[in-house]
């Protein structure tokens, strides 16, 4: 008998995170929470909770939020009881467009920052063992104790995309650096590929179930050695 998978992925309501949901909520094993700024306004996810194969729970969190971050992990631990966590999908991320280096809004890269680093730094934070506590936190108790955080090609200074979408592009930089971690964790950073989604674009080069589908398989085949690593959609590795 399988065993039951659970995962929370953030930046639910829609594009890759969207697709993510609708791809684990076909598979019975799988308990997913799908976190999103405003879950009143996400009607895919509500119309994808009906149809579920999976359990699926749909809770308020905006990554950008310290307040709302630290907020949700009484409920998530209420939903996941002590089955724990065994996916932290770090998906949510803004953009602030086709800036430059020395052309960009100071506050837009201060809430770059605060969204797509900072966000996914604290998420592995409170959802991470804390040393003197009493309980054991949620991803300590998890089976398989993933975190995942999607990056971009664009933050790789070895492939040299150029100067484009330059906030952007150093906030994933510097989420990259959260691959390390501790040794009894998987902790791995993944570009999705150019995405056809609101983000990617019409123009992109790949459609978001194929690059979606390539994603969970690398999560749910990762192992200690994908530790710290910089992959692509397809398992290959990206250079720093």
């Amino acid at each position: 008998m399988s065993q039951i998978s659970t995962w929370l992925v953030t930046g639910s309501s829609r594009g890759i995170g969207l697709e993510l949901v609708r791809q684990l909520v076909a598979n019975p094993q799988n308990v997913i929470v799908a976190t999103c700024r405003d879950p009143a306004r996400a009607s895919k996810l509500a119309t994808l909770k009906e149809s579920a194969q999976g359990e699926l729970h749909i809770v308020a969190l905006d990554v950008g939020s310290e307040a709302g971050i630290r907020g949700s992990v009484a409920e998530v631990s209420a939903i996941l009881g002590s089955r724990g966590l065994d996916y932290l999908y770090n998906n949510a991320a803004i953009t602030e467009g086709d800036d430059s280096a020395f052309g960009f809004s100071y506050a837009g890269l201060l809430e770059t920052l605060r969204a797509n680093v900072a966000g996914p730094a604290l998420l592995g934070m409170v959802y991470l063992p804390l040393l003197g506590m009493v309980y054991l936190p949620l991803l300590e108790r998890g089976r398989r104790r993933v975190i995942v955080n999607m990056t971009s090609g664009l933050a790789s200074i070895g492939l040299d995309f150029g100067g484009k979408n330059a906030t952007y592009s150093i906030s994933k930089t510097a989420l990259n650096m959260l691959a390390k971690t501790r040794p009894d964790l998987i902790a791995y950073v993944v570009d999705p590929g150019w995405v056809k989604t609101d983000m990617g674009g019409p123009g992109a080069m790949m459609e978001v179930e194929e690059s979606v589908a390539r994603l969970i398989t690398l999560a749910t085949t990762a192992t200690a050695e994908s530790s710290g690593k910089f992959f692509r959609n397809d398992g290959e590795q990206n250079p720093w």
